[in-house]
Protein backbone atom coordinates (compact mmCIF):
# COMPACT_ATOMS: atom_id res chain seq x y z
CA UNK A 1 0.00 0.00 0.00
CA UNK A 2 3.34 2.29 0.54
CA UNK A 3 4.72 1.90 -2.35
CA UNK A 4 1.37 2.28 -4.31
CA UNK A 5 0.92 5.85 -2.67
CA UNK A 6 4.35 6.81 -3.66
CA UNK A 7 3.72 5.70 -6.72
CA UNK A 8 0.77 7.92 -7.52
CA UNK A 9 2.53 10.82 -5.49
CA UNK A 10 5.51 10.16 -7.86
CA UNK A 11 3.56 10.12 -11.32
CA UNK A 12 1.89 13.14 -9.77
CA UNK A 13 4.94 14.92 -9.05
CA UNK A 14 6.43 14.16 -12.66
CA UNK A 15 2.68 15.25 -14.29
CA UNK A 16 2.85 18.22 -12.19
CA UNK A 17 6.85 19.05 -13.31
CA UNK A 18 6.03 18.50 -16.95
CA UNK A 19 3.33 21.32 -17.29
CA UNK A 20 4.89 23.88 -19.22
CA UNK A 21 3.92 27.23 -19.11
CA UNK A 22 2.23 29.65 -21.15
CA UNK A 23 4.23 32.54 -22.41
CA UNK A 24 4.24 34.99 -24.45
CA UNK A 25 6.09 38.63 -25.65
CA UNK A 26 5.30 41.87 -26.74
CA UNK A 27 7.70 44.43 -28.57
CA UNK A 28 7.55 47.10 -25.79
CA UNK A 29 8.20 49.85 -28.23
CA UNK A 30 5.92 48.98 -31.15
CA UNK A 31 3.40 48.38 -28.99
CA UNK A 32 3.63 51.64 -27.49
CA UNK A 33 4.34 53.73 -30.26
CA UNK A 34 1.57 52.08 -32.32
CA UNK A 35 -0.76 52.12 -30.42
CA UNK A 36 -3.69 54.76 -31.71
CA UNK A 37 -3.97 57.05 -28.47
CA UNK A 38 -0.71 57.78 -28.46
CA UNK A 39 -0.45 58.45 -31.89
CA UNK A 40 -3.77 61.16 -31.25
CA UNK A 41 -1.77 62.57 -27.91
CA UNK A 42 1.66 63.05 -29.85
CA UNK A 43 -0.34 64.80 -32.22
CA UNK A 44 -2.40 67.01 -29.85
CA UNK A 45 1.24 67.79 -28.53
CA UNK A 46 2.46 68.65 -31.60
CA UNK A 47 -0.08 71.31 -32.23
CA UNK A 48 0.04 72.77 -28.84
CA UNK A 49 4.05 72.98 -29.33
CA UNK A 50 3.39 74.71 -32.59
CA UNK A 51 1.69 77.50 -30.90
CA UNK A 52 3.78 77.51 -28.57
CA UNK A 53 6.49 78.54 -30.97
CA UNK A 54 4.26 80.53 -33.01
CA UNK A 55 3.60 82.72 -29.79
CA UNK A 56 7.25 82.34 -28.45
CA UNK A 57 8.47 83.61 -31.58
CA UNK A 58 5.49 86.90 -32.20
CA UNK A 59 6.88 87.64 -28.52
CA UNK A 60 10.68 87.46 -29.71
CA UNK A 61 9.79 89.58 -32.95
CA UNK A 62 7.85 92.12 -31.10
CA UNK A 63 10.53 92.51 -28.23
CA UNK A 64 12.89 92.62 -31.18
CA UNK A 65 11.05 95.81 -32.55
CA UNK A 66 10.97 97.89 -29.46
CA UNK A 67 15.12 96.72 -29.44
CA UNK A 68 15.13 98.46 -32.31
CA UNK A 69 13.35 101.59 -31.72
CA UNK A 70 15.51 101.88 -28.36
CA UNK A 71 18.42 101.86 -30.27
CA UNK A 72 17.07 104.62 -32.68
CA UNK A 73 16.24 106.65 -29.67
CA UNK A 74 19.37 105.89 -27.48
CA UNK A 75 21.08 108.35 -30.25
CA UNK A 76 19.41 111.56 -28.48
CA UNK A 77 19.44 110.50 -24.50
CA UNK A 78 21.84 111.48 -21.72
CA UNK A 79 23.73 108.71 -20.23
CA UNK A 80 21.29 108.28 -17.25
CA UNK A 81 18.29 107.90 -19.94
CA UNK A 82 20.11 105.05 -21.86
CA UNK A 83 21.15 103.12 -18.41
CA UNK A 84 17.61 103.49 -17.45
CA UNK A 85 16.41 101.73 -20.94
CA UNK A 86 18.75 99.40 -21.16
CA UNK A 87 17.50 98.17 -17.42
CA UNK A 88 14.04 98.22 -18.50
CA UNK A 89 15.27 96.06 -21.76
CA UNK A 90 17.15 93.24 -19.79
CA UNK A 91 14.06 93.36 -17.44
CA UNK A 92 11.97 92.84 -19.94
CA UNK A 93 13.92 90.23 -21.70
CA UNK A 94 14.53 88.53 -18.28
CA UNK A 95 10.34 87.97 -18.23
CA UNK A 96 10.18 87.15 -21.85
CA UNK A 97 12.75 84.28 -20.90
CA UNK A 98 11.34 83.25 -17.75
CA UNK A 99 7.59 83.16 -19.75
CA UNK A 100 9.19 80.71 -22.16
CA UNK A 101 11.21 78.56 -19.84
CA UNK A 102 7.65 78.15 -17.72
CA UNK A 103 5.75 77.18 -20.80
CA UNK A 104 8.43 74.62 -21.47
CA UNK A 105 8.18 73.09 -18.81
CA UNK A 106 4.42 73.01 -18.64
CA UNK A 107 4.47 70.84 -22.08
CA UNK A 108 7.54 68.83 -20.95
CA UNK A 109 4.81 67.94 -17.32
CA UNK A 110 2.16 67.46 -20.01
CA UNK A 111 3.87 64.79 -22.19
CA UNK A 112 5.22 62.95 -19.55
CA UNK A 113 1.74 62.65 -17.49
CA UNK A 114 0.46 61.48 -20.53
CA UNK A 115 3.25 59.18 -21.22
CA UNK A 116 2.77 58.03 -18.31
CA UNK A 117 -0.74 57.15 -18.53
CA UNK A 118 -0.62 55.77 -21.69
CA UNK A 119 2.41 53.41 -19.96
CA UNK A 120 -0.33 52.20 -17.39
CA UNK A 121 -3.29 51.78 -20.03
CA UNK A 122 -0.99 49.14 -22.11
CA UNK A 123 0.19 47.94 -19.04
CA UNK A 124 -2.89 47.00 -17.69
CA UNK A 125 -4.46 45.87 -20.79
CA UNK A 126 -1.54 43.70 -21.60
CA UNK A 127 -2.37 42.08 -17.99
CA UNK A 128 -6.02 41.81 -18.56
CA UNK A 129 -4.89 39.91 -21.92
CA UNK A 130 -2.52 37.63 -19.91
CA UNK A 131 -5.01 36.61 -17.41
CA UNK A 132 -7.92 35.97 -20.10
CA UNK A 133 -5.82 34.26 -22.48
CA UNK A 134 -4.24 31.97 -20.31
CA UNK A 135 -0.72 32.92 -20.29
CA UNK A 136 1.66 32.75 -17.23
CA UNK A 137 4.18 35.27 -18.67
CA UNK A 138 4.27 37.82 -21.15
CA UNK A 139 7.51 39.54 -21.27
CA UNK A 140 8.84 42.62 -22.98
CA UNK A 141 11.36 42.87 -25.34
CA UNK A 142 13.20 46.17 -25.73
CA UNK A 143 16.77 47.98 -27.50
CA UNK A 144 18.43 46.50 -23.75
CA UNK A 145 17.57 42.84 -24.97
CA UNK A 146 15.08 41.14 -22.17
CA UNK A 147 14.65 39.18 -24.74
CA UNK A 148 17.16 38.14 -27.15
CA UNK A 149 14.88 35.64 -29.23
CA UNK A 150 11.21 33.99 -28.88
CA UNK A 151 9.73 31.79 -31.25
CA UNK A 152 7.37 33.94 -34.15
CA UNK A 153 4.20 32.18 -32.80
CA UNK A 154 4.83 33.90 -29.09
CA UNK A 155 4.99 37.22 -30.17
CA UNK A 156 1.63 38.60 -29.02
CA UNK A 157 2.91 42.20 -30.28
CA UNK A 158 0.50 42.44 -33.38
CA UNK A 159 -2.14 40.85 -31.48
CA UNK A 160 -2.62 42.73 -28.42
CA UNK A 161 -2.08 46.11 -30.48
CA UNK A 162 -4.55 45.28 -32.49
CA UNK A 163 -7.07 44.23 -29.67
CA UNK A 164 -5.64 47.51 -27.51
CA UNK A 165 -6.62 50.01 -30.99
CA UNK A 166 -9.88 48.38 -30.82
CA UNK A 167 -10.55 48.73 -27.46
CA UNK A 168 -9.72 52.50 -27.71
CA UNK A 169 -11.77 53.13 -30.77
CA UNK A 170 -14.51 52.01 -29.04
CA UNK A 171 -14.13 55.22 -26.29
Amino acid sequence: MRSFLFSIITFFSIISCQQSNKIGFVDNAKLINEYQEKIEVQKKLQEKIKLYELKRDSVRQSFQLEINEAELKSRSMSQAELQKLSQELQQKDQIINQRDQFDQQQIAQESQRQNDSLIKKVRSFVENYGLNHGYDYILGSNEAGSVMYGKKSNDLTQTILDALNEKYAKQ
